[in-house]
C-alpha cells in the first residue's frame, strides 16, 4: 500500500508500507500501522479500504479492539476529511428539507432510502460534504460553501469518471 505524507509546508513523499491490521474487520490485513498524528504510540493506521493500493483513510488514537477516536477519509480530491466520529463527537448534519439531524447511524441526505458518507473538512461538527454511496448509475455529492450547515451547491458526475460534470446552486 502506498501513503503519501508531508510536514504541512507544500512538500510530501511518497511512502509504501506492507499492511499489517485488519481495520475494517474482515479478517485481511489493509492497513499500516504508524505513529501519524506524532505522540509517539503507534495507535494510528493507514488503510486502503477500496483495494487501489493508496491510502484512503486514517484512523487515529485506536484503541484496544480497534475503535478509532478520530476517523478521516480523502474524499478523492486528496483532502483528508473527518468522517462521522471524531473528537467533536457524531456530526450533525441537515437533509435537502432543511431538517437537522444528530447521533450516529446512516445518514440520508437526500431522502433516497440509501445511505450517503458525510464529511467535516473543516472540523467544526457539522458536515460540509456529502456523497451518495449507493446510486449505481452517476456520482451525486453535496456541498456547503458558507459554512451554515445547509446545502449550497449539488454536484453530479454523469460519465462516472470521479469529476462533477454539472453543478446546481440549491436554494
Amino acid at each position: 500500500m502506498d501513503y503519501c505524507l508531508g510536514p504541512g509546508d507544500g512538500t510530501a513523499a511518497m511512502f509504501s508500507g506492507r499492511p499489517d491490521f485488519d481495520l475494517d474487520g474482515n479478517g485481511e490485513f489493509d492497513s499500516v500501522r504508524i505513529d501519524f498524528d506524532g505522540d509517539g504510540v503507534f495507535d494510528d493506521a493507514l488503510a486502503d479500504l477500496d483495494g487501489d493500493g493508496l491510502a484512503d483513510h486514517a484512523a487515529l488514537d485506536l484503541d484496544d479492539d480497534g475503535t478509532a477516536e478520530s476517523l478521516y477519509t480523502d474524499d478523492g480530491s486528496g483532502t483528508w476529511a473527518m468522517t462521522s466520529i471524531g473528537p467533536v463527537g457524531p456530526l450533525r448534519w441537515f437533509s435537502l428539507d432543511g431538517a437537522e439531524h444528530t447521533g450516529e447511524g446512516p445518514a440520508d441526505v437526500d431522502g433516497d432510502g440509501s445511505p450517503d458518507r458525510l464529511f467535516d473538512v473543516d472540523r467544526d461538527g457539522v458536515a460540509d460534504r456529502a456523497l451518495r454511496t449507493t446510486d449505481g448509475t452517476a456520482g451525486v455529492g453535496w456541498v456547503d460553501t458558507d459554512g451554515d450547515g445547509r446545502w449550497d451547491v449539488k454536484l453530479i458526475d454523469t460519465d462516472g469518471d470521479g469529476s462533477a460534470d454539472d453543478a446546481t446552486a440549491l436554494d
